[in-house]
This record gives structure tokens, sequence and C-alpha cells, in this order.
């Protein structure tokens, strides 16, 4: 039996950020954070490339604490997981990395979003009609800032944990972004 995550993976150093930024990287983040145990074979078909390729990365993600291997009941297969349940890279990492890899860092976070709103729209013009977009301005001091992101926190905790192995039957994926940006004043 496995043991449990904590809650949260805090990275903190500044060299992290060029080594999650990678794009095979991100998706293997987005697969494994929300639950998923992949051998490297699996993780290639999703990330498309070669199994050889994705254990490469499987490999720096685990230098960097993102990743770990997972007991396994065949001992051919090896079997990768998060060592967490969210991941988060704190401000002082991208303070320390300085603007512009920050900037890069942060964009790279977001290479599926951009998809993500093709589908959406592509939904809206098919008349089927999935997803959501919402976009506001809030004034708030910073510990009501603190209040929201744990709030929004317990929201999405709320259905974590549930895998194409393990959900509802009718149950179907979603991209979830939550941003708080500052605003101009």
């Amino acid at each position: 039996m496995a043991t449990k995550r904590p809650d949260e993976l805090r990275i903190t150093d500044p060299r992290a950020l060029r080594a999650l930024a990678h794009p095979a990287r991100q998706r293997l983040i987005t697969e494994l954070f929300s639950g998923e145990v992949l051998t490297a074979t699996e993780a290639a078909r999703l990330v498309g490339l070669t199994p050889s390729a994705t254990s490469y990365h499987l490999r720096a993600l685990e230098k960097w604490g993102a990743v770990e291997r997972d007991s396994s009941s065949d001992g051919r297969e090896r079997p990768w997981r998060s060592t967490a349940n969210t991941i988060s890279i704190l401000p002082e990492a991208h303070r320390a990395a300085g603007r512009d890899l920050s900037r890069t860092s942060l964009a790279k976070w977001f290479v599926g979003l951009d998809a993500g709103l093709d589908r959406l729209a592509a939904s809206l013009e098919s008349a089927t009609e999935t997803g959501m977009t919402s976009r506001g301005r809030l004034w708030i001091t910073d510990d009501e800032l603190v209040e929201l992101k744990e709030q929004l926190d317990e929201l999405f905790r709320k259905h974590r944990g549930r895998t194409r192995r393990d959900h509802p039957e009718d149950a179907q994926p979603w991209d979830v972004y939550a941003l708080i940006l500052p605003s101009e004043k």
C-alpha cells in the first residue's frame, strides 16, 4: 500500500522553474498530480513521446521532487506517481529566478490553455456548450486573498483523486485553471 502523500509540494528553488517548464513535463505533472499512477509507456502515449524519452522526463521531475516510483505488484512494471496532491511554485522561487525566467516559466505552465480555449470555442460553435469562462475584478485585502485561495483549493480538493481508472461512470475530465492576477491600478 502506498504511503499517504503530502497535500502540497512547494517549489522554492528557482532552478526548478526551467526544469518543470518543459511541455512534456507539464503534461506529466498534469496527469500525475491529478492522481494518475502511470508507467513510462502509459505516460508516453499521453505526451506523444517514446517511452525512453518519457522516462528521461520522469527522472528529471524526480530530481526536483515532483514524482516518485510507486510500488508495483508486477516486478516488470515501474509506475510513477506525484509526490503530493498539488504543486505550487512559491513567490520566492520566481523572485530569485528573475523576471524573464519567471515569466517564461509561468507562460509554459499554461501550455494546454490555448488548446483548451480552442476546444471550448468548438463546443460553443457546435452548440454542445461545455466549460465555463468568467472574468471579473475584486477589491480585497491581503487576508481576504489568502482566504479566497483557501476556499478555491477546498472546492478543488473535493473532487481530487479521481483518475482515468477510478471515477464515477458518467464523469469526464476537465482542465481547471484558476488565476488570480494583479490588476492595473
